[in-house]
């Protein structure tokens, strides 16, 4: 099974776009009515919809972590700096993964591109 994506509101449109292009399942908070939930919320409902949530608001990755510590279950986040990659090696890696990956792999698991 293929990863389903849940896009955050900071993630680009472009990156967005891009994966879908190529065939990738992405929702986006937007789509989905969410955009103003708080981030908590956002990662919670990326879960409950087995999606893994992708972001480059670096707060995820500090819930993510408090998730980790308490022993919470979570659907997963992909973090990645907005300045480390370009869009278009954003969206070459995030292709592999939805098209490879499986989404129990990223289970309680917060991910660097």
């Amino acid at each position: 099974m293929s990863d389903r994506f849940y896009m955050d509101v900071h993630v680009p449109y472009p990156i967005t776009e891009g994966l879908r292009l190529r065939g990738v399942d992405v929702l986006t908070a937007q789509e989905d009515a969410a955009s103003t939930r708080p981030d908590a919320l956002l990662l919670e409902r990326a879960g409950s919809l087995g999606r893994v949530l992708f972001s480059q608001d670096r707060d995820f990755v500090r819930i993510g972590v408090t998730l980790q510590r308490t022993g919470e279950q979570f659907g997963g986040v992909i973090y990645v700096h907005q300045s480390k990659l370009t869009v278009g090696q954003v969206i070459g890696k995030l292709e592999l993964i939805g098209k490879l990956g499986n989404a129990k792999e990223f289970e309680n698991k917060v991910e660097f591109l």
